[in-house]
Formats: structure tokens, C-alpha cells, sequence
């Protein structure tokens, strides 16, 4: 019997280390907080009972929002990063790389400028717009990519996403000269920040992922099938168009959802799917749940880095992401021309 699921034993393990390291970033910080103390005082709240005191302030107003929302913004981003590679056969395939991440921010940018509000929902607009400009960023991406390269190589693909950034970046500048006195707390979110997190920000992005990423889960075989080419998929039975439309709404709308709680946040979806597959492999079956638990790890140990590094002034953890995902771009793309050669 085959047998290419997570497993058991490996879901636990990656579920305990992921808690592990939520509670770390639980206690450090500007004040260093005890760790069975903090431990205790999640565990009452948890249970409904009174909890007060400094460290129980801390813990529960302060960093435990912070921290959810951490965690499940690096799940959602590595995701939704090893479902693009999967669609697209690319290495290189992100919501960075690709300008999808740089168009939900252009969406969330003129949101939050020009006042776009849904009725009953405070960052609705932020958050719808983000959506939008990411789908639509993906659209015009492959739309280009398949104009100038009917295979979609990934020289092209990334060639075209890297431009489409850079146009992205030169709007984005010419906003933010407009934006007053928004222009600190713009420049900061469009950097990557989980300093404005909460538990209302935590259950949207809770909801988000349950949903986008169930659709992305139910894809797993389907992306498997993509490996082999888009024909043999086809003639394995997979509905391609289905899946490409499946895989690319619940890409763009996990990224917009992503962008307008945390801002720009790069290259989690092309370090973790990366550092995933040398543990579990390419099955997407193994796949997918190893980058949901890499990526909450991996940038809650970067958020970590950002708030503690130079302490007490924060890095916007965008920072701290992109120069760790810069390194890792260069040596994929080493490792591709090193294995191309052979």
C-alpha cells in the first residue's frame, strides 16, 4: 500500500516544534518574561480564568496576537509560494518574485489612502483591494509571460515579475509622496510589520487560511500531475483549467488577506517550500503541511530577529525576510544553472 501522506508521527512533531517556538517568541522580547510563567498564564486564558498581573498584560494583550498572527501569516505566504512552484513548475515561483505580493500592496496602498471602507468591516477595503490587485497582478503576469513565451520559462516568468515589481515599487513611491502625514505608517506597513496585530486580525487570517488553504489541499494530487507537464496531467485526468483557477484564487486571495494585516513580507513562500522538500520530498501531500508549519517557524524566528537585533528600536521584519530570501534566491538559481550544466 502506498503511502505518501504526513504522517502521524511527522505531524507531530512539526506541530510541537511550531508551538515550541511560539512560546520562545512569547517570552522574548524588551522584557524577558519567565517561560513557565508565560506558559501558565496561556494556559488560564485558555481555560476562561482570571489572569492579571504585568506578565499576564504582556503576554496577552502585547505578543500573543502578535504571535498568532506571525505564525499564521508565514504558513499562509509559504503556502501559497510551494502551490505557485507546483502550478507553474518553478523554482523561483512566489507572490514576491512573481509581483503578486507587490500588487497587493499597491491594492492595500490606495485603500488606505484614499479611504476605501466596506460598511460594517474596518479593514474590509484595505483587505478586498488587496485581494483584487493581486489577482489581477497574476493575470497580467502570466498574460505577458505567455505573450512573449508560449512555455512559460522560468527565465521569462521571473524576468517579467521582477519588472512588474519594479513598476509596482515606482507607484508605490509616487503614493507615498502624497501621503502626509499617513507617510511613516505607510512606508513602515509596506515594509512588512505584524506591530499593529490583534486577535480580530488573528481570526481573519484563521478563517482565510482555512478556506484558501483547504481549496489548496484538495489540489495536492493535481499539482503532483503538473510536475509531469500540463499534457500529461490532461491525460492523467486532471482538470487543468479548473486547477490552475482554483490554485490561483486562493493564491491571490490568501496574499491580499496576508498583505493588508501584515504588509509586504517577501520571500517566505520561496525560502521555506525549499528548505520543506529536502525533509519530506516533492509530494505535495508532504509538502503542503511541512511549508504550513516551516513558514510560521520561519518567520517567527525572523520576527524575533526583528524585534530583538536592535532592541529597543524594531526592524519592519520585511527586512529581515527579504535579505534572508535574497541570499536563498541566488543560490536556487546557482544550484539550477549547476544542475542544468551536468
Amino acid at each position: 500500500m502506498r503511502r505518501d501522506g504526513f504522517g502521524a508521527a511527522r505531524l507531530a512533531f512539526f506541530a510541537l516544534l511550531t508551538l515550541a517556538v511560539m512560546l520562545v517568541c512569547v517570552c522574548v522580547g524588551s522584557v524577558s518574561l519567565p517561560l513557565a510563567e508565560t506558559a501558565k498564564t496561556i494556559v488560564r486564558a485558555a481555560l476562561g480564568r482570571e489572569t492579571s498581573g504585568m506578565t499576564a498584560s504582556i503576554v496577552l494583550r502585547v505578543r500573543l496576537p502578535r504571535v498568532l498572527c506571525t505564525a499564521l501569516t508565514g504558513a499562509s505566504l509559504s503556502l501559497c509560494g510551494a502551490a505557485m512552484q507546483g502550478l507553474l513548475r518553478n523554482p523561483l515561483a512566489d507572490g514576491s518574485t512573481l509581483g503578486v505580493s507587490s500588487g497587493a500592496s499597491l491594492g492595500a496602498v490606495t485603500a488606505i489612502l484614499f479611504g476605501v471602507t466596506l460598511p460594517g468591516l474596518p479593514v474590509g477595503g484595505t483587505m478586498a483591494m488587496a485581494m483584487l490587485f493581486a489577482f489581477l497582478s497574476l493575470c497580467l503576469l502570466l498574460a505577458l509571460a505567455l505573450a512573449l513565451d508560449r512555455t512559460l520559462a522560468t527565465g521569462t516568468i521571473i524576468l517579467i515579475g521582477v519588472v512588474f515589481s519594479m513598476f509596482v515599487s515606482a507607484l508605490l513611491s509616487l503614493l507615498v509622496t502624497f501621503a502626509g502625514e499617513r507617510l511613516r505608517t505607510v512606508t513602515f506597513w509596506t515594509m512588512g510589520s505584524m506591530a499593529s496585530a490583534s486577535y480580530s486580525s488573528a481570526l481573519t487570517l484563521s478563517v482565510a487560511l482555512l478556506a484558501c488553504g483547504g481549496a489548496l489541499f484538495s489540489q495536492s494530487r493535481a499539482l503532483d500531475a503538473f510536475a509531469l507537464g500540463e499534457e500529461r496531467a490532461l491525460h492523467l485526468g486532471v482538470n487543468v483549467r479548473r486547477v490552475k483557477l482554483t490554485v490561483m484564487i486562493a493564491v491571490c486571495a490568501l496574499i491580499g488577506v496576508c498583505v493588508s494585516i501584515g504588509g509586504g513580507i517577501g520571500f517566505v513562500g520561496l525560502v521555506t517550500p525549499h528548505m520543506a522538500r529536502r525533509l519530506v520530498g516533492a509530494s505535495h501531500r508532504r509538502l503542503l503541511p511541512a511549508c504550513l508549519f516551516g513558514g510560521a517557524v520561519f518567520l517567527l524566528l525572523s520576527d524575533l530577529a526583528a524585534r530583538t537585533l536592535l532592541s529597543p528600536l524594531e526592524l519592519p521584519v520585511g527586512v529581515v525576510t527579504s535579505l534572508i530570501g535574497a541570499v536563498a534566491f541566488v543560490a536556487i538559481l546557482l544550484r539550477g544553472r549547476g544542475e542544468a550544466a551536468e
